[in-house]
């Protein structure tokens, strides 16, 4: 599992710095445009909860692909894979990496602020056991985490120029989806399964029947 973790970590890092690239791009045009921070919540709220619904999806599905599962531990897996994971990369990172910026942050944790993203994982769960013929990109799983790992940044941090703090954004969100991202999709599903199963490239990665 070890040498597995560590080849994905690398596969990831091209494409997962320019879903970081992606964030820059939309802190200048925030920065430069007054973007107040309600707009960026509601952002944030629009993205989180599309990222918990499609890692819930994957990491079921990655799981039910390569095992006959009962329905309790897909569920359970697809849960905790999805709510555990992107909250650590949507919100604790992006507030741990502001904080380090000595950047004003509040501190959110939105399953449990917003009960209602939980129905979010229980519908990416009932795709991905029911209906595992649905196509998703890996990539679209980067950019969602990326935009809301950003976006909790500009909605809990008290800020309002942005632009000389671009470099240290780009690592935390790097940081924030490079991690998390692996092991939701990839990792953390084939802990609880026995064949060893070999996947195609990142890249190209997406879950179907």
């Amino acid at each position: 599992m070890g040498k597995r973790l560590a080849k994905e970590l690398k596969e990831h890092i091209p494409f997962t710095a320019l879903g970081a690239l992606t964030g820059i791009i939309i802190t200048v045009i925030v920065d430069l445009g007054n973007v107040p921070s309600h707009i960026s919540y509601t952002a944030f709220y629009a993205s989180h909860p599309l990222h918990v619904l499609l890692s819930a999806l994957v990491t079921t599905a990655m799981y039910m692909r390569y095992t006959k599962g009962k329905v309790w531990a897909a569920i359970l897996i697809g849960w905790t894979g999805a709510i555990g994971i992107a909250t650590i990369s949507d919100a604790i990172i992006p507030y741990l990496g502001g904080t380090l910026l000595h950047i004003p942050m509040e501190f959110e944790v939105p399953f449990i602020e917003h009960w209602w993203i939980n129905l979010f994982a229980l519908a990416g769960i009932g795709i991905a056991y029911w209906k595992q013929t649905t196509k998703i990109p890996h990539f679209g799983h980067v950019l969602l985490s990326t935009w809301a790992s950003l976006f909790y940044i500009m909605a809990f941090g008290i800020g309002d120029n942005w632009i000389p703090l671009l470099p240290f954004i780009f690592v935390i969100l790097f940081l924030a989806v490079w991690i998390p991202c692996c092991l939701s999709d990839i990792v953390y599903p084939l802990l609880f399964i026995r064949k060893k199963a070999e996947l195609p490239s990142p890249e190209r990665r997406e879950i179907t029947s």
